[in-house]
């Protein structure tokens, strides 16, 4: 569990950097379109992924689900 809320935290980091957003509100973002659900789901196979690949993975999953970013 430890090495998934750490894993998650990178990814959070990662993802805000992409998109030019604070960890603070690429959180919010990711909380408020699934993300962290689409995170627990698929762990074990996004652990795999670059992050690149991963946070394009939860930017293309978080705008099915309502989520836009620029």
């Amino acid at each position: 569990t430890k090495n998934k809320i750490d894993f998650l935290i990178a990814l959070i980091s990662e993802f805000a950097n992409s998109y030019q957003l604070t960890t603070a509100d690429a959180y919010a973002y990711i909380r408020k379109y699934g993300g962290v659900e689409f995170f627990e789901k698929h762990y074990d196979v996004l652990h795999t992924e670059s992050f690149y690949w991963m946070t394009k993975d939860m930017a293309e999953y978080c705008r099915n689900h309502g989520g836009y970013l620029l």
